[in-house]
């Protein structure tokens, strides 16, 4: 595991290959790979290996052995209808359909249990970008192994980390929402096209699709709010962009139906949105360096509208900026962040860096972001510690790189496992606000 400070990364943001290939970041981001004619990686299931909710999923942290196909889209919903059967867990529709009138389906575990939503303090969000393969699988199964192990009085391992039942136990005491698929569409088409599809699938003048991690009301009119010399890696306008970041913030269904939980489960107070493949776990702030010294430096501020996004100025001097985050909750956040890193580095075969996320490149309506800047805009609502993790491993021998390869898919899943755990404990360890009075 790597921790890197912000200062000397600007070289490593340039070469990341995140949520964006190198070649999507040209020209506003327009797509120019052309995609390999080779394989796709770990195959989409066939069928429904959960029988409609017969069976119950079950994850690589209370097994040993190998996952060879991906959950198809209907497996998804079929998986979580064998934990209501199993385990009696209680699942949630948002209210708001897709443009392809899917319904975004979640479930709440752990906690004090029952319909009081001040029990639930921990929000686990899967697939948001369509073709980064096994992030919906990976919250699934977690969920799955959590359930199972607080069932059967047992720990979990995964790869060479491992938990006690009591850790278990402590763990599902937070109280976890989950939405393993927030983009429906987009992964039921990414997976019957294998197009290496990113976005939602509504239609956008001549193109199709909105990048959901874009269209959250955070800075979200970067053409405004940040400096011009850094706008193109911010987002897009373009419909025809990987990064097209919509008509409005919460112009889509998908990140609405995000917003929803953190409304309805008010008390949440820690966020992951997991994506791939980068190796990171990132921490906000996402717009610039972070600073604790000058509170009026904000996202809220206008009158830095033009230097935002620029990390090499110094915050204070002149016209440099830098995003304002308490040195406390900076603690924290940078605390959790590094011991899930740890967690995964040691659990997933790979080493994974625990950095701010502006370091990787600045940008504007992210999830994680949004979560945060909650309790600035409006001190009524929950502070909300949000990351991104990264997981996973650029697939090089197949025609998308965010398509895992069989053993790097079940590396990831142990890998995120091991750091939702840790996430799960670090969690209740920090602190999950006020105690439920359900």
């Amino acid at each position: 595991m790597k921790f890197l400070p912000i200062h000397g990364l600007l070289a490593l943001a340039s070469l990341s290959v995140a949520c964006l290939l190198p070649e999507e970041r040209k020209n506003d981001g327009v797509r120019q790979v052309t995609r390999r004619q080779v394989g796709n990686g770990t195959p989409v299931g066939t069928g429904d290996r959960f029988r409609g909710g017969a069976t119950a999923p079950r994850g690589l942290g209370t097994q040993s052995m190998t996952f060879s196909t991906l959950l198809n889209v209907n497996e998804i919903k079929s998986g979580l209808q064998g934990l209501v059967n199993a385990y009696g867990i209680e699942t949630f529709e948002t209210p708001y359909k897709t443009y392809e009138g899917a319904r975004i389906i979640g479930a709440k575990v752990g906690g004090s249990g029952g319909n009081c939503t001040d029990a639930y303090r921990v929000f686990f969000n899967g697939n948001i970008h369509a073709r980064e393969r096994g992030s919906a699988d990976n919250v699934l199964y977690f969920i799955s192994d959590l359930l199972y192990a607080d069932k059967n009085n047992i720990g979990l391992t995964y790869g060479s980390k491992t938990y006690t039942s009591a850790q278990v136990k402590t763990a599902l005491s937070a109280g976890i929402v989950f939405i393993p698929l927030s983009n429906p569409d987009g992964v039921d088409y990414d997976q019957r096209t294998n197009s290496c599809w990113r976005k939602n699938r509504k239609p956008a003048g001549s193109a199709v699709g909105i990048d959901l991690n874009r269209n959250f009301d955070f800075l979200w009119d970067f053409t405004t709010t940040f400096a011009p010399n850094v706008q193109s890696t911010v987002g897009s306008t373009r419909p025809s962009s990987e990064t097209y970041h919509g008509t409005s913030p919460f112009s889509e269904p998908e990140t609405r139906s995000i917003k929803w939980v953190m409304d309805t489960y008010s008390k949440v107070r820690w966020f992951i949105d997991l994506h791939s493949f980068a190796g990171d776990v990132l921490h906000s702030w996402g717009s610039d360096e972070n600073q604790s010294k000058y509170s009026y430096m904000n996202f809220m501020n206008s009158s830095y509208d033009s230097v935002r996004g620029i990390l090499t100025d110094t915050p204070g001097s002149g016209r440099g900026y830098g995003e304002y985050t308490p040195t406390k909750e900076s603690e924290v956040n940078v605390g959790a962040a590094r011991r899930m890193g740890s967690a995964m580095s040691t659990a997933g075969g790979r080493s994974y860096t625990v950095m701010q996320s502006s370091a990787l490149y600045p940008t504007s309506g992210a999830s994680d972001d949004y979560a945060y800047s909650r309790h600035f805009a409006d001190p009524s609502l929950n502070l909300i510690h949000a990351y991104t993790v990264e997981f996973g491993f650029g697939n090089t021998a197949a025609s998308c790189p965010f398509y895992p390869s069989v053993s790097q898919f079940n590396a990831n899943i142990k890998a995120t496992n091991a750091g939702f755990m840790e996430f799960l404990l670090a969690a209740v360890e920090y602190g999950l606000g006020d105690k439920s009075t359900c």
